[in-house]
């Protein structure tokens, strides 16, 4: 070999070398890039849910007293504890309240009087949830009296001279409805003390919810609540118009579609003042909300009718979401209660299964299933709140490893091509293949 053959190849060796590291380096910093891209807020696209252009499908869980654990240093890293479990079976989204009303710990003490170190301890849960990639749907007030809720307001309004006469005073009266903007306002321009960023500005909240099972019975018209929901939504969009918004409602039919009566669980539920297409055409509303409770609504001893009612249930507003809203649905609360009469693991494994696998059957069709929320995880050691619901991951090794398998296969369809992907449509078509080769779906 010359040494000019011999330099030559050296030379190429090196150039070779140079291409390589420089290619891993490229990499390297366009997977940074990605990482940061990917924490963007949630959008929505037809009835779809994305980030950064690339669908988002949900799975997720609600653990609503976190705000609370983490306003006492002694339970704080309970939160931390149930960020850490939710993200090893790869849970996204976690349902949390935004609101404790005149309570025991309580965040908003009197009518736009906060408690500074309970604020704080909100902005704990957002930044942690952060760390462990976990976006928040926060909700802003509770329809029930558990952590104040609207008989809160009430107690207020009438501390404060009104006259009322019910508790759904709360979605009519002025008064009752500006104290409930000002906890708007005071929520969405929070800034995080822990991470600087304004809470309007955050991706890591993934929405707003308006009210949690929001109920107005005095008036089964369902005008009263209609009319609340027209104002509230346009209200949170007019400060924060980059988040997505949500009613909080449990799904059931009211009288403008009596041909959907049949669908609801019970004749009650057509008389309590809410109605699901009506209600979440109101401009504003980004996606609909479903809750399913067959052990609450239907009978407490559980049987196979549940499953099949939940399955129907499902159906039913996803189709709903697609033919009329052309929105995502989330079911944002789904679980059994250990205290029901005939309850096992295995039937609470199979009510679960049950809900992805019909989340499932709309992802694959680029349907408006958005996802599903489990009520609720807790972790180890928290058994003293538990309302026959909770769900301990690491005591649970069947439900954990159902969990996990779902969150895979959204993670499948999440990673589907965007119109930045090199690979094209194939990567889309290769990675479906393989999915119904293994009858995963």
């Amino acid at each position: 070999m010359s040494m000019r053959l011999f330099n030559y190849s050296i030379g190429g060796a090196l150039l070779l070398l140079c291409r390589k590291v420089l290619h891993v380096l490229y990499c390297q910093i366009l997977r940074g890039e990605m990482e940061d891209e990917e924490w963007t807020m949630v959008q929505k696209s037809g009835n779809q849910f994305v980030v950064n252009g690339q669908p988002f499908y949900v799975n997720g869980f609600n653990t609503y007293w976190l705000m609370v654990f983490a306003a006492d240093q002694s339970t704080r890293g309970k939160v931390t504890e149930t960020f850490q479990q939710a993200s090893a079976v790869g849970l996204s989204v976690c349902r949390t309240w935004a609101f404790n009303d005149g309570q025991w710990r309580a965040l908003q003490k009197t009518p736009a009087v906060y408690d500074e170190d309970v604020f704080k301890a909100l902005d704990f849960v957002v930044s942690e949830a952060k760390k462990y990639k976990i976006r928040l749907i926060l909700s802003l007030v509770n329809n029930w009296e558990a952590y104040g809720g609207k008989s809160q307001y009430v107690k207020w309004g009438k501390a404060a001279g009104l006259n009322l006469t019910s508790d759904d005073d709360f979605f009519s009266h002025p008064t009752l409805k500006s104290y409930y903007k000002a906890h708007v306002k005071a929520v969405l321009n929070r800034v995080n003390t822990f991470t600087n960023i304004t809470y309007k500005d955050d991706p890591t909240i993934f929405g707003w919810e308006l009210m949690n099972e929001p109920r107005c019975e005095s008036d089964p018209s369902g005008d009263k609540l209609q009319a609340w929901i027209e104002e509230m939504a346009v209200y949170v969009k007019s400060i924060d118009p980059k988040h997505l918004v949500e009613i909080g409602l449990e799904g059931f039919y009211g009288l403008s579609t009596p041909n959907r009566a049949h669908i609801n669980p019970n004749s009650y539920a057509q008389q309590v003042g809410t109605d699901f297409i009506r209600n979440h055409q109101v401009l504003g509303v980004d996606f609909a909300s479903v809750h399913i409770y067959p052990d609450s609504w239907i009978s407490q001893s559980i049987s196979d009718a549940h499953v099949e009612f939940t399955k129907s249930w499902m159906q039913s507003h996803i189709d709903d979401a697609e033919n009329y809203l052309n929105m995502p649905v989330i079911f944002a609360e789904f679980g059994v209660s250990a205290k029901d009469p005939g309850y096992n693991s295995t039937y609470r494994d199979t009510l679960i299964a049950t809900v992805y696998k019909t989340i499932l059957n709309s992802t694959k069709k680029g349907g408006a299933g958005g996802g599903s929320l489990l009520w609720q995880v807790f972790p180890e050691g928290t058994d003293y709140m538990d309302d026959g619901y909770a769900i301990v991951l690491s005591k649970s090794l069947s439900t954990s490893n159902i969990v996990s398998l779902h969150s895979k296969k959204l993670n499948t369809f999440n990673s589907f091509c965007s119109w930045k992907c090199h690979w094209g449509c194939r990567k889309k078509h290769v990675l479906l293949d393989d999915f119904q080769s293994r009858d995963e779906l």
